[in-house]
């Protein structure tokens, strides 16, 4: 059996994040030759044996139980997200009785509808982080979407491979790591994704920071938060975003962006909106 080198690396990064007293106990005497926990202080809080987790963490833990896993997690304080990461890469099966990765995702007309009435920037995510649909407004904040530069209509290929992409995020960094993370928690549940890997595989030919980020195996599913904006055209911006998964659809993620009523993010937007109108033919084509 290949050993299984995902959930291996995993299991180390979460490790190395723990110190003893992180976990209640006292460190084991001796030089300390890696950060973090060593694997028999993790086997002792989670409840196993020394050498069942060492073969664990080597990825050779075959038919490993759900209640180990949980013990695991626990141990390494794992929240929600990860756990879920752990039990794909540790039970591949469970995996891959899943329905298969479609190579292609489409946005239902009603769900084009709903975006297109939004007032403030709408866009719809994919499982592969492909900007799916987007109304004028986010096209007009961020980037024209719906172009068939194939560079621009994937989010964390725009990020990484566009220098315009920076300019209009002072918090890079922070944005492009959460896409990381989100294409590092999808390849967990879709391993067979052709078309997942060749996006990390490009983008860890053609950025060293996308590569080093990968490696550090953090995951991540994104439901709210704060972006700021700094845009050619208005200035800064501070919004507050909404990421829902359709119901019929989880693979498929609404995102709503808004501003505070009365702020200056407020008048910037709409400053925005009068300045980039959606010219009525190109509406018409829209609604249609």
């Amino acid at each position: 059996m290949e050993p299984n080198d995902e959930l291996r690396e995993f299991l180390r990064s979460r490790r190395a994040r723990l110190q003893p007293a992180d976990v209640g106990i006292e460190p084991t005497p001796g030089h300390r030759r890696v950060p973090g926990l060593r694997r028999e202080e993790l086997a002792r809080v989670a409840g196993v044996s020394p050498d069942y987790y060492m073969r664990l963490e080597q990825g050779r833990g075959a038919n490993v139980s759900e209640t180990v896993l949980e013990a695991v997690a626990r141990a390494l304080q794992l929240n929600e997200t990860e756990r879920a990461h752990l039990f794909d890469l540790a039970q591949p099966a469970r995996v891959r009785r899943r329905a298969p990765a479609s190579p292609q995702q489409r946005v239902r007309p009603g769900v084009r509808l709903l975006i297109d009435a939004q007032q403030t920037p709408a866009f719809v995510i994919g499982r592969r982080l492909d900007i799916l649909a987007s109304n004028w407004m986010a096209r007009a904040l961020m980037a024209d979407f719906d172009t068939p530069e194939p560079t621009v209509r994937n989010h964390a290929r725009w990020l990484f491979l566009d220098p315009s992409a920076r300019e209009l995020s002072p918090d890079w960094e922070a944005i492009a790591r959460d896409d990381v993370a989100v294409l590092r928690l999808e390849a967990g549940r879709y391993p067979d994704d052709r078309e997942l890997s060749a996006l990390v595989g490009e983008l860890s030919v053609k950025s060293e920071l996308f590569r080093r980020w990968w490696a550090e195996h953090d995951v991540l599913r994104r439901s709210h938060g704060v972006k700021r904006f700094c845009h050619p055209l208005v200035g800064a911006l501070e919004i507050t975003y909404e990421a829902l998964r359709l119901p019929d659809d989880p693979e498929q993620t609404l995102f709503i962006y808004n501003v505070e009523p009365g702020s200056r993010s407020e008048q910037a937007m709409r400053l925005l909106a009068s300045l980039t109108e959606l010219p009525l033919e190109r509406a018409a084509a829209t609604a249609s």
